[in-house]
């Protein structure tokens, strides 16, 4: 940590705090179990506050996707007042309270940087140790990631609190790290991405320091938990921001140490923006479809032209292209297998028709997610409209078996019945 950033911690500092009547957020858009965990906490003389994202979106008119709580109540505590609270977490000690099948509330205890002295002897143990020191909220909002996302709403009075400046940030519809970029990005590279994400999904622009410490750090994402990169990427494609982060990564020197090997071109971000866009129509985005998405313009390159190509060298360069991502993010062997299948269906829909197998391959399961794969590669291309509308035809239209099948039912002839067989009689033993 830095030492202008240490002084920031220790100095004692006003807050602004906007009243009930200077801000638009109402119990009325809060979460009903959220205010139940508020009210209780508060009722038995704690601290309780809505904290992160739930704030800066209900401020910003938004549909916030979950409420989260800060306290002063440690996890032991709020475990007493909640009969149906589950503490979670090893190194990041949470308290999970669960209403019914579906409703989860996450009440986390305010924390704190902990100080040099305080930090144990083995350094294998420091991060255990620093993620459970508690704080006040004032603290705890200086350990958060960016200043929009340290707002707190105080259910006691309703009034919004924000140490950081992160008011102004929000009417400047800026992002802007808490303390040194270089630091914060340091401490967890993710927050690279997230800055971007936040910027895409919000339409906010990044903070010029912000921005200059990503340049300068963009290598230490590639030293990320694959596993968090790996459902960052998938958030992405959630939140139909795909192609704009990816694009604005690219820009800021950090896609390169994010996809090791993906090469990012226009045809690709083009791509993504139209999967984005079938997403946000209510298409739900599988994995397997995103990847395929992801590196269908390299596929399409690597693939060897002409009529003769045999299927099974198309599969072998979709495994060849698909390997590295998968490999390294671990992907299951199940969701690289359907990856694999869009692409060489797509290789397949982009032949034309009334190629061998054309029957088969219209009933196959995985069509048309791989004719809408093509579809929106057709798009983007602005070539093709004609051959996919085509496709699109023959998967709507019953083959001519069925059809046939259809109009003359089989008849089975009936089945005749077997004579009993006569009883055996026995032959008399000789006298």
């Amino acid at each position: 940590m830095s030492s202008s950033q240490e002084k920031s911690l220790c100095e004692p500092a006003e807050p602004v705090v906007l009243p009930r009547s200077e801000h638009p957020i109402s119990r009325k858009q809060i979460d009903e179990h959220t205010l139940k965990v508020l009210y209780r906490l508060r009722s038995h003389g704690h601290k309780a506050y809505l904290v992160g994202g739930g704030v800066r979106d209900l401020l910003l008119g938004r549909t916030p996707k979950d409420f989260d709580v800060g306290t002063d109540a440690t996890p032991n505590q709020v475990k007493k007042l909640f009969r149906n609270c589950f503490l979670v977490g090893r190194r990041f000690r949470l308290a999970h309270v669960r209403f019914g099948q579906d409703g989860l509330v996450e009440v986390a205890t305010f924390r704190r940087q902990p100080r040099e002295d305080e930090l144990p002897e083995n350094p294998e143990d420091h991060f255990f140790f620093a993620e459970n020191v508690f704080g006040t909220p004032r603290e705890d909002a200086f350990r958060r990631d960016f200043t929009i996302n340290a707002l707190f709403y105080d259910i006691a009075d309703f009034s919004i609190i924000d140490y950081v400046g992160g008011l102004a940030d929000l009417a400047a519809r800026r992002i802007r790290t808490i303390g040194s970029p270089q630091v914060r990005f340091t401490e967890d590279p993710v927050r690279m991405l997230r800055a971007i994400e936040f910027a895409a999904r919000l339409g906010f622009t990044l903070d010029e320091e912000t921005r200059e410490g990503i340049y300068s750090r963009a290598p230490l994402i590639a030293e990320a938990a694959p596993a968090r990169i790996r459902e960052e990427i998938m958030e992405l494609f959630r939140h139909r921001v795909a192609g704009e982060v990816l694009r604005q990564a690219q820009g800021l020197g950090l896609l390169e140490h994010l996809l090791a090997g993906f090469e990012g071109d226009a045809e690709t971000f083009d791509l993504l923006d139209k999967v984005d866009a079938l997403t946000a129509s209510g298409r739900p985005i599988e994995e397997s479809f995103a990847l395929a998405a992801l590196y269908l313009s390299r596929f399409w390159r690597a693939c060897p032209q002409g009529d003769g190509v045999p299927i099974t060298e198309v599969v072998r360069i979709a495994n060849l292209v698909l390997s590295p991502h998968c490999n390294y993010f671990h992907i299951a062997h199940g969701v690289r297998h359907l990856a694999r299948e869009l692409l060489v269906g797509c290789y397949r829909l982009s032949r034309g028709r009334g190629k061998r197998g054309e029957q088969r391959f219209v009933r196959h399961p995985l069509t048309p997610q791989a004719l809408e794969l093509f579809t929106l590669w057709v798009e983007m291309t602005g070539t093709g409209s004609e051959l996919a509308a085509s496709w699109q035809r023959a998967l709507l239209r019953p083959s001519s078996t069925e059809i046939s099948a259809e109009a003359e039912p089989i008849r089975r002839k009936p089945r005749r019945r077997r004579k009993p067989r006569k009883p055996r009689v026995k032959s008399e033993a000789p006298a």
